[in-house]
């Protein structure tokens, strides 16, 4: 079992800064593939950033691109999400995801989820 825990969230205006965390436990982490999903309400969750177990290889949505950059340090079992120029279409609940195969965190088939945080873009 692995157990995520998300932290970092909240309300903040367009063109703010927000460091999502993504703490966790259980496995071994360096063995797992991270990702970063969001749900804004009414719509279906989407996918945002992923990064593979060493770090060396991230994958963006095209909306985030440029703007969000994903991270993780393997000796803190954290996963991080800096997100610059925020946008009220950013509003959405964020949630991390782990799972061994990069195949499986692209199509949001992840073995393990968190709880999510919610961030606010307001205009």
């Amino acid at each position: 079992q692995v157990q995520l825990v998300e932290s970092g969230g909240g309300l903040v205006q367009a063109g703010d800064s927000l460091r999502l965390s993504c703490a966790a436990s259980g496995r071994t982490f360096s063995n797992y593939v991270m990702g970063w999903f969001r749900q804004a309400p009414g719509k279906e969750r989407e996918i945002v950033a992923v990064i593979g177990w060493s770090g060396t290889y991230a994958y963006y949505a095209d909306s985030v691109k440029g703007r969000f950059t994903v991270s993780r340090d393997n000796a803190k079992n954290t996963v991080y999400l800096q997100m610059n120029s925020l946008k009220p279409e950013d509003t959405a609940d964020y949630y991390c995801a782990a799972d061994r195969l990069f195949t499986a965190v692209e199509k949001g088939e992840c073995d393990y989820w968190g709880l999510g945080t919610q961030v606010t873009v307001s205009s």
